[in-house]
Order: structure tokens, then C-alpha cells, then sequence
């Protein structure tokens, strides 16, 4: 049986296993090893899972995820997100559409918090959506907004789904972080950018707050600026000795899980309820990434072993004839079309174990794919008829949203996030020059 014969049943047995319902690591880690055992036998098979799973536990940066995710809990289980946006309604909402570029800033500030797309997206439907509503701002401007500002957490270090794309590609998590900074803060930029001018031009669709509620005294601005920059601070803590070189990125991970913990204490906030949320979420979110990680080394190394990467790229090179760019975005096309009925890590540990070392092979820089991957799949989110972004927020709007608004609100912030891909296509330094420049000193 060729190559590609077995790959195309391994993908198709392990698609039909997920339609049936199966959880992601199950119908992954299953493949692998019956793939494993009847291509080598029983020794081959058993040694393949073992293997997958000594790796995983000697992969000494992933002590970073658990750290980095019991931040984030704790952080907005003990409502500091709140502050943060009661500063960005304060100075902000002078402005058309001040509001909802506040918005974008506190899904900025969230990302860097938790690394996670639906914590974004909890806080934004539960926090900035309700108000922006009640000062009438137009449904879809502010549904496109929550969305498209809680895409930044899976780009904005430190991104969980970067540390898992790390493990699969075999890259340094703390190259991947750096290089995601400068992209992140570009497409937020450009998020800010669209909404200004659009409130611009049509001041209905995000209108100024009264001057009632923005008339508020500088000392108890400057209070708020000080509540509302405690996560910026605590994230600063954590990032600039990594950055410098005075830390490892265990060791700034570490830091950032206590200074929340203690910035908890300090507010009064730290209550046993907030501590165990923290910790139970933690250690059911970092147990999942695991099982999904240990599924994913499996799977590759059957690929490896079979070469498969190897016959796919003198299928599409050699006898296809296609440049590599072609190549690349055939494969971001693809990452497009399965965003329609997967999550990001679903999409990366079905078809990183091929695409990597294909990406590779065509001469691309890793770093830089993981970065333009994390994009498209940021775009597949939001992209109908089944954008994982899209029913999320539905769960979460009020009656009023309809599905249809869903759908409508995302057009334009697509296209925007198309444009900050294809920017970041062209120049590639934009991911590259920061990750360079602190590892090359």
C-alpha cells in the first residue's frame, strides 16, 4: 500500500471518528496507534505511544501552561477585567466609537491575561456587550468587535495554542511568543483603525457618551488608570526579565501566576471561591492540552515514520508542479475551511504532523508559519456557516443579536484580518525582527 493511500485512510478514519462525536485526543491518539500496531506490529505500536509520552513529560517548557492559565483565572475570576474596562469607558468614551476601541484594548489586555480566544469572548459578552447596547451602539458593530477583539487571545503571548503549536513543530515557545507581539498589536491597530473611521463616517453606529458620564474628576481617573493598569503591570513583571535574558520562560511563568495571585490578595479579592475556580480550571485545562499534545506526537511520528511529508511534497512540487507559495496557500485555504467545524487545536493536531515538516521541506521559517497558522485560524473562528466564534457568540448575546447579525457583524473585520495576514505574508520581519533581535543578543 503506497504512502499517500495510507495517509488519505488515516485522515479519514480519524474524520469520521470525530463525527460520530469523539473527543479530539481520543480519535487522534487512537489512529496513531492502531496505524502504529498495523504498520510495524505490536512492539512498533506500543513503543510508539510510550515514546510520544516520555517526550511530552521531559518537554521542560510546558510547565509554562499551567502557570500562565492559572493567571488568567485568577485574574478575571477576581473581576480586574472589570476595572479594566470601567478605565477604557472613563477615557475613551469622549470619542465615536471610543467604547468599542476600548473594547479592543481590554481584549488586548485579556489575551496577554490568559491566552485563551473564549476567555476573551466570556468577558467581552459579559462585560462590554451588555454596555455598549444600553448606550446604543449599533448591534453589529459591537458583536463584530467582541469577536474579532477575542481572536487576539490564541496571537497576544502567552498563547496557549502557541505553546502546543511549539511542541508539535519542535520550535522554542519563547521565539513563537515574541513573534506573535508585533503581529497581535498590528491587527488590534488595525481593528482600532477600522472602527474609527467607520464611527467616523456613520457617528450613529457608536455614538459619544454623554458628557454626564464622562464627567468624571481627574483624581478619580487616575485612580481608575491605576486599577485598569494592574494587569499591564503584572504582565510587565513577568515579560521584560524574560525578554532581557534575566529569567527562563519557566521562571518568568512562575512569576506572572504569583504576581496575580498576590495583586488578588492585595485587592481583597482572593476568596476561597475565586482560588478554587482558579485552580479546578487550571488543572481541567492543562490536562486537556496534555492528552491533545500526547495525541499529536503519536500521530506524527507515524507520519514520520512513513515519510509522508516527503511524498506529499514531490506530489505537489514535482509532479503538480506548484511553487511553494502556491503550496503555502493551499494550505492556508485549508485551515480556512476546517476552522468551519474545528477549534484551533483540532485543526493543528490533525494536520500540523504533515504540514510542518512539508513547510519545512519548501524552505519556510517555522516561527514565522507558526504565526501566519494562528492568523488563519483566528479568521476560520469568525468565518460562516460554522465559525467556532460565531456560535459562541450567539450562546452568549442577547435575543435581540440574531444569527443572521452574527454573521453580518464579521464581514468587515475578515477582511481586515485578511489584510493583516496578507501584510504579514509579504513581510515577514514584522514576526521575525523581534524574536531575532533578543536571541541574537
Amino acid at each position: 500500500m503506497s504512502y499517500e493511500l495510507i495517509t488519505i485512510l488515516m485522515f479519514a478514519l480519524m474524520m469520521l471518528m470525530l463525527a460520530t462525536g469523539q473527543r479530539v485526543f481520543a480519535a487522534i491518539g487512537f489512529v496513531a496507534v492502531l496505524s502504529a500496531l498495523l504498520l510495524w506490529g505490536d512492539r512498533g505500536g506500543y513503543d510508539l505511544g510510550f515514546a510520544a509520552a516520555m517526550k511530552l513529560m521531559k518537554w521542560y517548557p510546558l510547565l509554562t501552561l499551567p502557570m500562565f492559565i492559572f493567571m488568567g483565572y485568577v485574574l478575571s475570576e477576581s473581576r480586574i477585567a472589570d476595572d479594566l474596562y470601567r478605565m477604557f469607558h472613563v477615557w475613551t468614551g469622549g470619542m465615536a466609537g471610543g467604547l468599542a476601541v476600548g473594547t479592543i484594548g481590554l481584549m488586548v489586555l485579556v489575551s496577554a491575561m490568559n491566552g485563551l480566544s473564549v476567555a476573551g469572548m466570556a468577558i467581552g459578552a459579559t462585560i462590554a456587550l451588555p454596555e455598549l447596547l444600553k448606550r446604543n451602539y449599533d448591534k453589529r458593530m459591537v458583536t463584530g468587535v467582541i469577536q474579532a477583539g477575542s481572536s487576539l487571545g490564541i496571537l497576544v503571548p502567552p498563547s496557549v495554542v502557541l505553546v502546543l503549536y511549539a511542541m508539535i513543530a519542535r520550535q522554542p515557545v519563547g521565539q513563537l511568543w515574541l513573534a506573535g507581539i508585533f503581529p497581535g498589536l498590528m491587527m488590534a491597530g488595525l481593528f482600532v483603525l477600522y472602527i474609527g473611521l467607520r464611527c467616523w463616517i456613520t457617528p450613529s453606529l457608536g455614538p459619544v457618551l454623554p458628557k454626564a458620564e464622562r464627567d468624571v474628576p481627574r483624581a478619580e481617573k487616575l485612580k481608575l488608570l491605576r486599577a485598569g493598569l494592574l494587569p499591564l503591570f503584572i504582565y510587565a513583571v513577568m515579560i521584560v526579565p524574560f525578554v532581557t535574558g534575566s529569567t527562563s520562560l519557566v521562571e518568568s511563568s512562575a512569576i506572572g501566576a504569583l504576581a496575580a495571585f498576590l495583586a488578588a490578595v492585595v485587592r481583597r479579592r482572593m476568596t476561597r471561591q475565586v482560588f478554587e475556580n482558579s485552580v479546578r480550571n487550571t488543572l481541567r485545562i492543562s490536562c486537556m492540552f496534555m492528552w491533545i499534545i500526547l495525541a499529536a506526537l503519536a500521530f506524527g511520528s507515524v507520519f514520520d515514520g512513513l515519510g509522508a511529508a516527503h511524498a506529499i511534497e514531490n506530489l505537489f512540487t514535482d509532479q503538480m508542479g506548484l511553487s511553494p507559495w502556491m503550496v503555502l496557500i493551499l494550505m492556508q485555504l485549508s485551515f480556512l475551511v476546517m476552522g468551519t467545524f474545528l477549534d484551533d487545536t483540532a485543526m493543528l493536531v490533525i494536520v500540523a504532523p504533515l504540514y510542518v515538516p512539508l513547510v519545512d521541506a519548501l524552505g519556510f521559517n517555522l516561527i514565522w508559519y507558526g504565526i501566519l497558522y494562528t492568523i488563519t485560524t483566528q479568521i476560520a473562528y469568525m468565518t460562516p456557516p460554522f465559525g467556532y466564534n460565531l456560535f459562541l457568540m450567539r450562546a452568549m448575546a442577547p435575543p435581540e443579536i440574531t444569527l443572521h447579525d452574527i454573521y453580518r457583524s464579521i464581514i468587515p473585520f475578515v477582511g481586515v484580518m485578511i489584510v493583516a495576514l496578507a501584510i504579514i505574508m509579504i513581510f515577514p520581519e514584522i514576526a521575525l525582527w523581534f524574536p531575532a533581535y533578543v536571541y541574537g543578543n
